[in-house]
C-alpha cells in the first residue's frame, strides 16, 4: 500500500540521520520527496552518504522521486528559493516535515557551556535559528499554499526536553518547547483550511550524529522488548508516517512523544 502516492513532501535536514530515515519512510509510502541539507557536503560529516545529490539519486531508485535542495532554513531568501525549486521540480508541497535543527552552536558543535545561567549568547541564538526560526520560516513559506488547496500536513520535530525542566542543553530545550507551542498556534490558524499541524517529540535516537557526539549507555543501546532504551530512527519515522498519512486525517494540534515513556510525567 502506498497511501502517499501523488503527494509531495519536503523534509528539512534529511541529508542524514533522523531526517533521512523520515524521508525514506515517506517515499516508501509513495511520496515524492525534496531532500534538504544546509550544503551538498553536509550529509557526509558522519559518514552516512557522500553528498545530498548522491542520496537523492540513491533513493529515487526505490520507486518515488527524490530531489536535492540546499540552503539555510534560518535565511528567509534561502527558504523561499528552496521551496520554489522543490515545487518547480516535484509539484505543490502537501507534506512538510521540519526536522532540521539540533543542539548545534555558533561554532558548528554542541554548545559548551549550556546551562540556564552559563551559556554563550551566540550559541543560544544559533540554536534558536536552527530550530524555531527555521521551522517558522518554512511553515510560512509552505502552509499558505496548503491552505489555498485545502489539504496538507505539517509535522514539526520537538524533543522530550521541550516538556520538562533541564539544567543542560538550555538553548535547545527552550527552542524545542517553542517549536511545540508554535505547532499548536499554526494548527489553530490552519484548522478551517483542512491543513493538519502536529509535532513529534522524540527521546534520544541512535543516529550517526548522536553516537558520534555523546557518551552512550551500552544497556540503552540494546534493542528488545524493553522500552528503557534508545529509539531507532525508524521508530520516530513511523510516527511521522502516521501523521503524514490518511490514518491521522482528524488529528491536528497534537504532540506525540515517541520516547518509550521516558517523559511519562512531563507536561
Amino acid at each position: 500500500m502506498r497511501p502517499l502516492k501523488g503527494k509531495v513532501a519536503f523534509v528539512t535536514g534529511s541529508g542524514r540521520g533522523l531526517g533521512r530515515t523520515i524521508a525514506e519512510r515517506l517515499m516508501a509510502m509513495g511520496a515524492d520527496v525534496a531532500l534538504h541539507d544546509i550544503s551538498e557536503e553536509a550529509p557526509a560529516r558522519f559518514g552516512e552518504v557522500a553528498s545530498l545529490s548522491a542520496l537523492a539519486e540513491e533513493l529515487t531508485s526505490n520507486g518515488a522521486r527524490a530531489v536535492a535542495v540546499t540552503g539555510d532554513i534560518s535565511d528567509n531568501a534561502a527558504v523561499e528559493q528552496m521551496v520554489a525549486a522543490a515545487q518547480a521540480r516535484l509539484g505543490p508541497i502537501s507534506i512538510l516535515v521540519n526536522c532540521a535543527g539540533g543542539d548545534i552552536g555558533a561554532s558548528g558543535d554542541k554548545p559548551n557551556p549550556s546551562t540556564p545561567t552559563q551559556f554563550k549568547l551566540e550559541d543560544v541564538q544559533a540554536v534558536l535559528n536552527r530550530n524555531l526560526i527555521g521551522t517558522m520560516l518554512m511553515c510560512r513559506a509552505v502552509a499558505p499554499g496548503m491552505a489555498e488547496r485545502n489539504e496538507g500536513a505539517v509535522i514539526n520535530i520537538g524533543s522530550i526536553l521541550a516538556h520538562q525542566g533541564s539544567a543542560i542543553e538550555i538553548g535547545y530545550a527552550c527552542a524545542k518547547a517553542a517549536v511545540v507551542h508554535y505547532s499548536r498556534c499554526l494548527a489553530m490558524e490552519m484548522r478551517g483550511h483542512g491543513v493538519r499541524v502536529n509535532a513529534i517529540s522524540p527521546g534520544p535516537a541512535k543516529t550517526a550524529r548522536f553516537l558520534a557526539t555523546r557518551s552512550t549507555d551500552p544497556v540503552m543501546m540494546e534493542e528488545g522488548p524493553s522500552l528503557d532504551r534508545y529509539a531507532t530512527p525508524a521508530e520516530i519515522a513511523d510516527a511521522v508516517g502516521f501523521l503524514a498519512g490518511p490514518d491521522s486525517r482528524f488529528v491536528s494540534g497534537q504532540v506525540i512523544r515517541v520516547d518509550g515513556a521516558a517523559g511519562l510525567y512531563a507536561a
